[in-house]
């Protein structure tokens, strides 16, 4: 074969090949390559014309096949086409390609995002004839990225404008980064406290409890939480701040930690100020029933374990309510200062001092029965000196009542009880002096504990009753009078003693309620009793001292007599000496029972400070002898002699007198010849039921004559 021949046929060949090459190439393109293939000739003007576009361009751009040939500016809308044009008038310009990106209508009809690359084909004479544009659809890739930015845009806000100070620190603790508020609390700039380590921002004695946990944070992987750590400012001074430590997780790998710190200074402060003010008396400044229920339990659990003994001390000042009273709360406020400082004299670590409240202090010592004997006996002497209040000089004596753990009480509650009832004991026995704890002393009071809560509720069932003791007419042996007096049958406890439970109605003032029953009770009897006969009985009833001061005594009274529309001078009113010493009160309140018409009498004439002077004052209408005069008027001259001159006062003052307590009939008649106008006793009567008054005094003759 011709060697020319053969080598044309190789040509011919390889030109064969190439055109498939060229077709596999233009089909890929054309066809299978998802970016947008655009090749554009350059013509003067310039101009770019369309040379070739792949199926995607065509698609994408929404260009049909008669676009190839004609020149971007026949075929694309005029605001598209100008922001194209921009970018290949850069290439012309600098030769380079050139990327830029913008938005698009995608054939489905949403906006996205597409990035074009224009790159220059230039000629043998270094011309650019061609541009060839690669576009694609970055639309997913702009949107994460946009995402990215806007997640970090969301942190850096956080961080920056979070209130707590956030320092993003490696795994050795070195600051890498610290927001504005991280800046402020440390008082370093961020160029300052990025060259430091966050160890560095601690005190040494800190330094340990913040290593542990954030080694803890950065090896589980749970952020943790401290309360109370300190700072230290660039300026030297300690902040306590709260601290959170949070994992920084990248790849789920720890890489560092976040560590959130925020300024309770103030709030430290202000609990330490709330926790004083929880434990410590605000008037005196000692420790109060808080501290002291604390303190007992923390002794008791301590003592426990060695066997040891401690004392509790309750102390209550004697007739502090009198002082309190008289020279006002202002000053016995002053008064209550001056004791605690006086107390605090033996303050120290074995001795405790507590005021639980008004005149009631608690001392709390450590050691033996021998030592709280001591520690009295020194409280005792501290005052025997006198309290000068405004260059006044008061004194004022401690009572004090002692238990000792663990004999007297294994809790604090029972330790309190005990102490307690040991001062209620010095209390009952003279006051001023110390006792310790016995055992009989429970029972004794936790039979007034009982009898006080039955006491409060026997009103409300009904267990009050009102006897009646006739106040014979010495001469003619008549009786028009009666005393009530108050009697307690308890459903639970039975028949209860006057001497029992007067006294403790007076102490809780449960006698003002009880004396207004008194009041309605007699009133109603008295209309009963007036509608049975042709004649007004009268009853004579016992006016307490506290219910004497009642404002509404007065009140509470004339609206009984009208409720049972009675004569007012058949109720009695009996008041005692006692009740009278201040003039000044008393004298409104008689003059206005006067008023009403009520019969007013002194009880117990005699045994009180007596004054002839008030007798004159006060619109009194009876006087009635003490049963102490009349039970010795006939074997002891001097009560003979008291006897007499009272009712010769009595009669020459107009008075009516009555005697109580007559027993013996030589009595009767001395008083009767001493023209004594009534007695009452048990020589003529027991109290009796209103029964048995009714029975004896209107089924019979009408009258009751006693001989």
């Amino acid at each position: 074969m011709d060697p020319l021949l053969e080598r044309m046929g190789q040509i011919e060949q390889t030109r064969k090949v190439s055109k498939t090459v060229e077709r596999i190439i233009y089909n890929l393109i054309f066809n299978y390559v998802k970016h947008m293939v655009y090749v554009m000739k350059v013509e003067k003007g310039p101009k770019f014309r369309y040379l070739f576009v792949n199926e995607m361009g065509l698609l994408y751009a929404g260009l049909s096949e008669n676009a190839i040939g004609k020149t971007m500016e026949e075929v694309l809308p005029l605001d598209r086409y100008m922001e194209i044009l921009k970018g290949y008038e850069e290439v012309l310009s600098t030769s380079e390609s050139v990327t830029f990106s913008d938005q698009l209508k995608f054939p489905n009809g949403q906006m996205g995002f597409a990035e074009s690359i224009l790159t220059p084909v230039k000629n043998e004479k270094n011309e650019i004839k061609y541009i060839v544009a690669v576009t694609r659809d970055v639309t997913d890739l702009t949107v994460e990225r946009n995402s990215l930015i806007n997640a970090e845009q969301k942190y850096r806000s956080i961080v920056d404008h979070n209130l707590d100070g956030v320092f993003t620190v490696t795994l050795e603790g070195k600051i890498l980064e610290v927001n504005p508020a991280g800046q402020k609390l440390s008082g370093y700039t961020k160029k300052q406290v990025s060259k430091r380590s966050f160890y560095d921002l601690l005190p040494e004695e800190d330094i340990q409890k913040f290593r542990e946990l954030f080694n803890k944070t950065t090896t589980s992987g749970v952020a943790q939480e401290s309360l109370d750590c300190r700072v230290i400012h660039s300026k030297g001074y300690f902040l306590t701040t709260q601290i959170k430590i949070v994992p920084i997780v990248i790849n789920s790998e720890i890489t560092g930690a976040y560590v959130m710190t925020r300024d309770i200074s103030e709030q430290a402060e202000n609990a330490e100020t709330i926790k004083y003010m929880a434990f410590h008396d605000h008037l005196t400044g000692l420790y109060n029933r808080r501290a002291l229920l604390n303190d007992l339990e923390e002794a008791i659990k301590k003592n426990k374990k060695k066997s040891g003994t401690f004392a509790l001390l309750s102390i209550d000042l004697d007739r502090f309510k009198y002082l309190n009273d008289t020279l006002g709360h202002l000053a016995g406020d002053r008064i209550l200062i001056q004791v605690a400082e006086r107390l605090s004299e033996y303050s120290n670590k074995n001795v405790r001092v507590y005021r639980l409240g008004g005149d009631e202090y608690s001392i709390l010592y450590v050691g033996d029965r021998r030592g709280a004997t001591y520690l009295a006996q020194k409280i005792l002497n501290l005052f025997s000196k006198s309290f000068y209040l405004n260059y006044q000089e008061y004194f004022i004596s401690p009572s004090i009542g002692i238990s000792m753990f663990p004999n007297d009480g294994k809790n604090a509650e029972m330790l309190i009880k005990n102490a307690d009832e040991a001062l209620f004991s010095v209390k009952e026995r003279g006051k001023a002096h110390f006792q310790f704890y016995r055992t009989e002393m429970n029972s004794a009071v936790s039979h007034i504990v009982e009898l006080e809560t039955h006491l409060r509720k026997a009103l409300a069932k009904k267990e009050f009753i009102l006897y009646y003791q006739p106040q014979v007419d010495l001469a003619s042996g008549q009786v028009n009078s009666f005393e009530a007096l108050l009697r307690w049958n308890s459903k639970e406890l039975g028949m209860i003693s006057p001497n029992d439970f007067i006294p403790l109605a007076e102490d809780t003032g449960l006698i003002v309620p009880i004396g207004n029953w008194v009041i309605d009770t007699a009133c109603k009897q008295i209309s009963e009793w007036s509608s049975l006969g042709d004649r007004g009985i009268k009853i004579a009833i016992n006016i307490s001292p506290k219910q004497f001061l009642q404002p509404k005594l007065v009140e509470t009274i004339k609206d009984s007599i009208e409720k049972y529309k009675i004569e007012p001078s058949l109720l009695e009113i009996e008041i005692t000496e006692g009740a009278m010493q201040d003039t000044g009160e008393t004298s409104p309140i008689l003059k206005s029972l006067k008023e009403l018409g009520v019969t007013i009498s002194i009880d117990d004439f005699g045994t009180g400070y007596s004054s002839l002077n008030y007798i004159k004052q006060f619109p009194i209408d009876v006087l009635k002898i003490d049963q102490s005069f009349v039970r010795d008027v006939i074997s002891n001259e001097k009560d003979a002699a008291i006897t007499t001159t009272i009712i010769h006062l009595a009669n020459s003052l107009g008075l009516e007198v009555v005697a109580e307590g007559i027993e013996e009939k030589e009595q009767a008649e001395f008083l009767m010849k001493a023209n004594c106008h009534k007695g009452q006793g048990y020589l003529y009567s027991r109290p009796i039921s209103a029964q048995d008054v009714e029975f004896n005094l209107f089924k019979s003759n009408h009258e009751i004559v006693i001989n």
